[in-house]
């Protein structure tokens, strides 16, 4: 598996999920410490978003067209 369908297939929805989280900790008024931590854990989705989403998709025409080549 390449860097490529690693960053399409996990890094990427974990950065989504992250800035998800963030919001959800935000909101909540029951536990201080994920209230407390909230916008820094969007920050740190949002920062993960911004990398991965700079990583062109893994190339599906070039990998078909190799395939039929062999």
């Amino acid at each position: 598996m390449t860097f490529r369908e690693m960053n399409a297939k996990y890094y990427e929805p974990i950065a989504q999920w992250t800035m998800i989280f963030g919001v959800i900790f935000l909101c909540q008024p029951w536990i201080e410490v994920l209230h407390r931590y909230g916008l820094t854990i969007i920050l740190i989705g949002l920062v993960g978003f911004l990398i991965t989403s700079h990583v062109p998709p893994p190339d599906e025409a070039q990998e078909e067209e190799e395939e039929e080549l062999v």
